[in-house]
């Protein structure tokens, strides 16, 4: 198959509206103000056959953003539903640069509030310019012109006519720079329920992923990585890789031997041949067991303070001092598609296809590599069967190796790069092994006078093209979620250790969230216990007046849980609230002992994410959030043996959750004007510490340790 979603054929395409658009007032324009300069951006392409698309600058990995954005675009332009589309932006950030970041990339939740007022504005001066179309054609006045459900109407002249018919001369008129928008009360589809964009493609087979394109004259291409983060080759031996029917040939790379072949199965084959000797002198070989150990002592030894109030010294002359040390493993992402990319050269230029999550830190390193002008790389950005935090590489690893491998084969042509889900698991980047280590102290009336917690991990932005945004201070996402807490303690002391390992990590689904949020919630948890206090009176006791949303989440939870307390009718009750990139979430969880292991039944959830732009999408994510961090709670990890090899490799040692073990859930979203946030990633802290607290209230066991059923310490 050929694909032809470029930017080139985009910008040629003759029929219909194309819109260049300016960026709008507000939250918009201050952020874009912050990083510089915004040039205008083009969204939305209105055909002859009236069907409106919406051109999507965040990858679509299954949080939503074709649906969302179409929606926001939709709204303003009075489209139908039905006659909404959405695909993948080009990459190009001139155009489509994401408005928290300064240039195109997709993370941090951002997909629905930075494009909220973007889109809105998009789709408010395509309808602008099809009522002013109209009525230039028609010869009436455009405030006596009307946009409903696609259908442009006249009601005085009795003329109506759909988009596609009036595109033509659309694309004549002048683009509105500050077209109005809505006010919330006249909204049509914001806020109401629609399926998803993508769902029918997804589901008949004909959306369209990396593997199923296809190149005239295309090889596959499987790489042999070192079996030891660090390590590298030292010498090989291709001659039994050759000998494999359908192996055109070997080259070594910067990231081990790449193995090139007619197909799949022979690249496979090839490198199952290929004889290497790795140089381990710079590989990690410590197990995690030792290094756990290196981590705990320096969680113990304090850190550098990254938060400090109050005389922590308070502790000391505390009624109680309860103390505890959390260990975390590193978690592989495994999405459901790995890695895989196909690149193609000719005549000077570079053309990719595949889910690209950072398109603006791939499109250099492409060129850099190929030693092209960024100009001469295009990034075609296709679905992406989930990513959790494997696509959005600062290192921009994939995009590097695809150029590698094209500059190694020595000629033009087109290369498919396949990781197989091992090489992803034994050799792709995790989430960083972390170690909590807490104080805290409680006086004779049962009031949280002092709170110490220490983090040991490594940085996942050090030795990232975003290592300068940290100008030589700490790394805010190895401990967020421990700072900034809403909770009013007399003293507190955050602190962080900076950890060094050839392992590769990168953000996974909520980044530090994951950890912090277990740690804040499960130690919170039986600080309050034995002060006395319940699990939601004491939590609510602890915020400030001004922390009404974070009171609202609690509160709402509680309702729609029924709370009764720690353990009722033989099961346990846990509650657990986070904060994460700006949406407020608490999830109360019920836990039954099942052989000696927790079995969730039921959890209830309550978010706040401003706006609920689509509560479908947002239920959908919160249940995938608290399917995603159940799985992980119950099942996963990521281990060192001695020597440093990673012991796990597949499903089958390292399982997603069997839809046996979902529990029943129900979402409840607050009701709000305030600009909308995302949802992508919040749903995931809260779930495993409410789950650890609803295990620790029925038989008393406190797990200091994931996963659940793993053995880490």
């Amino acid at each position: 198959m050929q694909m032809a979603t470029t930017r080139r054929g985009f910008l040629a395409a003759g029929a219909g509206l194309t819109l260049g658009l300016v960026l709008p007032l507000g939250r918009a324009r201050a952020q874009a103000t912050a990083i510089g300069p915004f040039a205008p951006n083009a969204f939305i392409r209105i055909g002859s056959d009236d069907l409106v698309t919406v051109l999507v600058k965040h990858l679509e990995m299954g949080q939503g953003p074709y649906t969302g954005l179409a929606t926001l675009a939709a709204e303003e332009l009075d489209a139908d539903w039905s006659q909404m589309r959405a695909e993948g932006a080009p990459a190009d950030d001139a155009l489509y640069a994401n408005l928290a970041f300064g240039a195109q990339g997709t993370g941090g939740s951002t997909s629905i509030a930075n494009s909220y007022m973007q889109m809105r504005k998009a789709g408010a001066a395509a309808r602008s310019m099809l009522v002013a179309a109209a009525a230039q054609e028609w010869g009436v006045p455009a405030a006596e012109i009307t946009v409903k459900a696609g259908i442009v109407s006249h009601a005085p002249s009795g003329r109506s006519s759909g988009f596609g018919a009036l595109s033509q001369a659309a694309a004549t008129q002048p683009v509105p720079e500050d077209p109005p928008v809505k006010s919330p009360a006249d909204f049509v589809l914001i806020g109401k329920d629609r399926p998803k964009l993508d769902t029918r493609d997804k589901t008949d087979g004909s959306a369209q992923f990396a593997l199923d394109v296809y190149r005239e004259g295309m090889v596959t291409v499987i790489v042999a990585r070192p079996p030891k983060f660090g390590a590298r080759v030292a010498s090989y031996d291709d001659s039994a890789a050759l000998a494999v029917k359908g192996v055109e040939m070997v080259r070594q790379i910067p990231s081990g031997i790449a193995v090139y072949a007619a197909n799949t199965f022979a690249a496979l084959k090839g490198r199952d041949a290929l004889s290497i000797t790795w140089d381990d002198s710079e590989a990690e070989t410590r197990g995690s067991a030792e290094m756990f150990e290196s981590f705990a002592k320096a969680a113990a030894e304090g850190g550098q303070t990254v938060e400090e109030q109050g005389d922590l010294s308070a502790i000391s002359g505390a009624a109680k001092v309860i103390e505890a040390e959390y260990h975390f493993p590193y978690l592989a992402h495994a999405p459901m598609e790995p890695l895989d990319v196909v690149i193609e050269l000719s005549d000077g230029r570079a053309e990719l296809w595949y889910g690209c999550q950072f398109p603006a830190f791939d499109r250099p390193t492409v060129a850099a590599t190929l030693g092209l002008p960024v100009d001469a790389v295009a990034i075609n950005v296709l679905l992406a069967g989930g990513s959790f935090g494997r696509r959005a590489q600062g290192s921009a690893h994939l995009a590097a190796e695809a150029a590698e491998i094209a500059k190694a084969a020595g000629r033009n042509g087109a290369f498919k790069l396949v990781w197989t889900r091992e090489d992803d698991i034994r050799g792709g980047y995790y989430r960083p092994m972390t170690v909590h280590r807490f104080r805290a102290g409680i006086d004779q009336q049962g009031k949280i006078i002092g709170w110490e917690n220490t983090i040991a991990n490594q940085s996942i932005m050090v030795g990232t093209p975003m290592e300068p945004m940290l100008q030589g201070g700490p790394d805010n996402t190895s401990f967020e979620g421990s700072t900034g807490l809403p909770y009013q303690f007399g003293a507190r002391r955050i602190g962080w250790a900076r950890m060094e390992s050839p392992v590769s990590v990168l953000w996974w689904r909520s980044v530090g969230h994951t950890h912090t949020a277990y740690a804040v919630e499960t130690f919170l948890d039986e600080v309050l216990e034995a002060a006395g206090k319940d699990p939601v009176e004491g939590r609510l006791e602890l915020l400030s007046p001004e922390a009404r949303r974070e009171r609202g989440v609690i509160e709402k939870v509680a309702e729609i849980s029924g709370w009764q307390g720690r353990m009722h009718d033989g099961k346990g009750y846990g509650i657990a609230y986070a904060k994460s990139f700006d949406t407020y979430v608490a999830q109360v969880v019920e836990v039954e002992d099942q052989g000696g292991r927790p079995r969730v039944t039921r959890v209830w959830c309550a978010v706040d994410c401003g706006v609920a732009v689509n509560p479908n999408v947002i239920r959908a994510q919160m249940e995938g959030g608290i399917g995603y961090a159940l799985g992980t709670a119950l099942h996963n990890h990521i281990t060192l043996a001695p020597g440093g090899e990673i012991e796990q490799s597949n499903f089958h040692d390292y399982p997603m959750l069997r839809m046996s073990e979902m529990p029943a859930v129900e979402v409840a979203i607050i009701a709000s004007d305030a600009d909308p946030t995302g949802v992508g990633e919040p749903g995931v802290p809260p779930l495993a510490p409410a789950m650890a607290n609803a295990w620790r209230a029925l038989n008393g066991e406190a797990r200091y340790v994931l996963p659940f059923g793993g053995a880490m310490s």
